[in-house]
């Protein structure tokens, strides 16, 4: 997949995630189609986390990880990555 921590802009204000939970690190937005809501991912560098948001933007195998900082998700940048996925049952 492609791993990205959304850093296009400004920093932005997040609360609560497309499935209703609060975003926090773990957190993951997802093309819903690929990756559905409570597939467990470990992304190598990040750590586990769990689909529980989408965007406009992510198609296909891409997904956007959250940080709590924006100078964490500039730094972590975009990167092409060898996940294990857990899908749901």
């Amino acid at each position: 997949v492609v791993a990205s921590g959304p850093d296009r802009g400004k920093p932005k204000r997040v609360g609560i995630t497309s499935s209703g939970t609060r975003a926090r690190r773990g957190t993951i937005a997802a093309d819903l189609r690929v990756f559905p809501y409570g597939t467990v991912m470990y992304v190598p560098g990040y750590g586990y986390g769990r689909v529980e948001d989408t965007g406009s933007s992510l198609h296909g195998r891409h997904i956007d990880l959250f940080f709590p900082r924006h100078s964490q998700a500039v730094r972590w940048g975009r990167r092409r990555l060898e996940v294990m996925v857990w899908p749901v049952r």
